[in-house]
Order: C-alpha cells, then structure tokens, then sequence
C-alpha cells in the first residue's frame, strides 16, 4: 500500500502588520497575493500568499506570531532569497544563515528545493 502524499498549502498566523509580511513574501521570495479579504465588521482582513501563509492581521497583537515556531519555505534560488532578505531588512538567526527574524517575531527556514520543485507544488490548484 502506497502512502498518500501531502503538502503544507498554507499556515494561518496573526500578525500586526499584514502589508509588512505581504511585502516580505512578495519582495524577498516573489510570491503573489492569492486572495485578500478585506476587513468588516468582526472580521478582520486576511491575505493568502500564493503557495504558503495566510496573514491575519491583529493590529493589537504584541508577541511573537502566537505559537507558530516558524514557516519552512522551498525556494528555488537559496542564495538569491538570502542576498534579497538580508537587503530586505530580515535578521540572521543562531541556527544558520538560512534561518530568518522579520519584523514582529515571525521566523522563517529557508530551504533550497530541487529542480522544477517549486514550479510544481505552485502549479496545484487546491480549489480545483
């Protein structure tokens, strides 16, 4: 019997500041605005970045991003995603070059995919 296979297709975290992480994922990694709702009443606006995170935004939120430890994302160009981040403003953390502060707290673990990977997993549909 054959396993089923999966991929993380976002991880959903409050953060104060949604154009800020929007502009990380869009600057640094290239990554586009899926979706976006827009704020109203008891319901507070939301991004979804293609292929990763949705962004909630808590303009009250003070701590880090909740309980999340950090976003493990597949880039195809490793050196180029850091040379942009570091450019960008993202701090270095302990664990390796490769491992990223933003502004807020949020942590993220950049990981090098192989060949034609992330033209993959971005070509999935997931409403379809």
């Amino acid at each position: 019997m054959s396993l089923p296979r999966a991929y993380v297709e976002h991880v959903a975290i409050r953060v104060p500041d949604v154009d800020r992480h929007v502009g990380f994922f869009r600057d640094v990694l290239g990554l586009a605005i899926r979706d976006e709702q827009l704020a109203m009443a008891g319901r507070p606006r939301q991004v979804w970045v293609l292929g990763s995170v949705q962004l909630i935004e808590d303009p009250d939120f003070a701590g880090p991003e909740g309980r999340l430890a950090h976003l493990g994302i597949m880039v195809d160009d490793y050196y180029g995603v850091l040379t942009r981040a570091a450019a960008w403003g993202a701090k270095a953390l302990p664990a390796g070059p490769n491992w990223l502060e933003l502004p807020g707290g949020l942590n993220v673990e950049i990981l090098q995919a192989s060949a034609g990977a992330v033209e993959a997993a971005l070509a999935i549909n997931p409403r379809a």
